[in-house]
This record gives C-alpha cells, sequence and structure tokens, in this order.
C-alpha cells in the first residue's frame, strides 16, 4: 500500500532526519494533524502515544513518488527501529487518518507511534508536549 508518511519530529522538513532521508525523495509535504494521541519528548526525538480523547499531534502529511517508495518505506521502518512483531520495536508503524490542514479531509497515512511498551513507559513517568507540536516544545532536547 503506498500510503503518504504523517511525520511528526526529526522528519518534518527543516529537521535533522528530513534532510538525510527525505530531502529530494518526496513529491509533497502537507500540514496536518493527527487526533487521538499525545506526543511526548523522548531523548532528542518525539513519540505519539495513541489516546482517546482530545488530544491531537502537529506534523506533515509526506507523499513519496511510487518509484522509490518501497526502499523509502524500509529505510523509514529502520530509522524507527521497528519490525513487525518484534517486541523490541520503539514504534509500530500504523495506518491511521490524518486530518489535512488545507482542506480538513481526513487522509489515510501512515505513523509511527509508540509501541506499547515504550507508551506504557511514556504514559506512566514522560513528558507530554503540550499543543502536540514538537517544534513548538521550547528547549530542544
Amino acid at each position: 500500500m503506498t500510503l503518504p508518511f504523517f511525520v511528526y519530529g526529526t522528519l518534518r522538513p527543516g529537521e535533522v532526519n528530513h534532510d538525510l532521508f527525505l530531502r529530494g525523495r518526496t513529491r509533497s509535504a502537507e500540514p496536518g494533524r493527527l487526533v487521538g494521541a499525545v506526543l511526548y519528548d523522548g531523548p532528542g526525538y518525539p513519540y505519539a502515544v495513541e489516546e482517546p480523547g482530545d488530544g491531537e499531534v502537529s506534523g506533515d502529511l509526506v507523499t513519496a513518488p511510487p518509484e522509490g517508495y518501497a526502499e523509502l518505506l524500509a529505510e523509514l521502518d529502520r530509522l524507527e527501529e521497528y519490525v513487525p512483531g518484534d517486541p523490541r520495536s520503539l514504534y509500530e508503524r500504523v495506518e491511521r487518518k490524518v486530518v489535512r490542514e488545507t482542506d480538513g479531509a481526513a487522509v489515510r497515512a501512515w505513523v509511527y507511534v509508540a509501541a506499547p511498551a515504550v507508551a506504557a513507559r511514556l504514559r506512566a513517568r514522560g513528558r507530554a508536549i503540550a499543543g502536540g507540536d514538537w517544534r513548538a516544545r521550547g528547549t530542544r532536547g
């Protein structure tokens, strides 16, 4: 399935991993929001933790061209330390609806969310980023 990616941290345009992994390999990036999630500050990068309710995470919907899609997907899985079915994964790649800011449309996209064990630790002792925007979190960590 060639879905866009919803990126909300270091993969956003202007951030370090965007330059390393996405620059020149995408067709577009549009502002979006993931509803039903809370953003937590990790050690230098964020985690979206799915939570029913009013929380939302700000980011960008990034569309990759079909000819490089499979390679990019594999690279992003490695970056996010996601291995399907591996309980040691830091993130899980899930399909979610993301609200596109330009027109309010709900768009299906891949999102890397905190894996269950990581999410449990963050809920117990993590620091939520008010407003759900990694760029507006204050001091960079």
